[in-house]
């Protein structure tokens, strides 16, 4: 299955290959949650705080469906 990631804010150091915005496609056996995406992609578990599947959040322990377009954000905070 293909699916494509999206990092954002603090978690672009991780990906740093990618421009602002820019999509990763990645191959993911069937039934690989998004905690396994993000542990395969090198996202620290403590900094993912939302996983977006095509605009709707969803949970770590949900799995992964070809074609989803995936974003992982980390916590914002602003004043």
């Amino acid at each position: 299955m293909q699916v494509e990631v999206r990092v954002f804010a603090t978690l672009r150091r991780y990906l740093p290959e990618l421009g602002i915005g820019e999509a990763k496609k990645v191959e993911v056996p069937a039934g690989t949650t998004f905690a396994e995406l993000r542990d395969l992609l090198g996202l620290p578990a403590d900094e993912v705080k939302i996983i977006m599947r095509n605009g709707l959040q969803v949970e770590p322990e949900d799995v992964v469906q070809d074609g989803d377009r995936i974003a992982y954000i980390p916590a914002t905070g602003g004043g």
